[in-house]
């Protein structure tokens, strides 16, 4: 089984954001980069446990600078057998698909997992551009993957209750909490993911119809208002009239 992971790097849960260049890109100054969770916790996990059952090869892809290797080796610490970078700047999820597409052209993967989105953009958006850009089904949000012959079994969360779809490979899939459990990368697969392959590929030119205008901050939380438990009246008015949720 053949299987390729994507991954992207993020900040840090409790990184402080700011912005830069008249709002247009990040400030990066003192913010700590992580492997984007849905990516490692569950995509990656994933895969690696379907090698562990059936054999194969895990490789990890991602799209950025040369600062992205740290990431892209605790990938291969946790135990994928190798990993592509694509050498450009992440600079929309259309470009990042196209990228991530023209690697998988012609190499012939069973099956292509991603978290189901980054925490930075929450916008579950390169998975379904690069099943399309691929001509291959697309489950999303995945949280559990069993395999019967060459058919994956895949539930998924919906309203009220879980769906449950049956595809043949090669497809795309996208990973939800549920799909596996976090694994911390040991002392043994730290030293030999510094020898694991790590190939640096050139962008594929690609017309990027996306150009970020200006980012905002949300606005800043108002102070937390006591009420005295007894004035029942002064509860309602304010949920009322300030919080409008009733």
């Amino acid at each position: 089984m053949k299987l390729l992971v994507c991954v992207s790097k993020t900040p840090d849960t409790t990184a402080k954001i700011a912005f830069t260049s008249d709002n247009t890109a990040l400030d990066a100054n003192g913010i700590q980069f992580i492997m984007n969770p849905y990516d490692e916790w569950y995509a990656l996990v994933r895969a690696l446990e379907l090698k562990e059952s059936a054999g194969g090869s895990v490789t990890v892809v991602n799209v950025g600078p040369a600062a992205n290797d740290t990431v892209i080796r605790k990938a291969m610490a946790i135990g994928a057998d190798d990993a592509i970078r694509v050498d450009a700047e992440p600079k929309s999820a259309y470009f990042v698909a196209q990228q991530i597409a023209a690697v998988a052209k012609g190499n012939d993967y069973d099956m292509i997992f991603l978290g189901k989105e980054t925490i930075n953009y929450n916008g579950s958006e390169v998975g379904a551009m690069l099943a399309e850009l691929l001509d291959l089904p697309f489950i999303s949000y995945g949280t559990k993957l069993t395999m019967e012959g060459n058919a994956a079994v895949i539930e998924r969360d919906i309203e009220g209750g879980t769906e449950i779809v049956s595809v043949e490979a090669p497809f795309v899939v996208s990973a939800a909490k549920g799909m596996a459990e976090q694994r911390i990368p040991n002392m043994r697969g730290i030293m030999s993911a510094k020898r694991k392959p790590l190939k640096v590929v050139a962008a594929v030119d690609c017309e990027d119809p996306v150009r970020v205008v200006s980012y905002q901050l949300p606005d800043a939380k108002s102070a937390v208002k006591m009420v005295d438990p007894e004035n029942m009246d002064e509860l309602v008015r304010l949920l009322h009239e300030e919080a409008k949720i009733i």
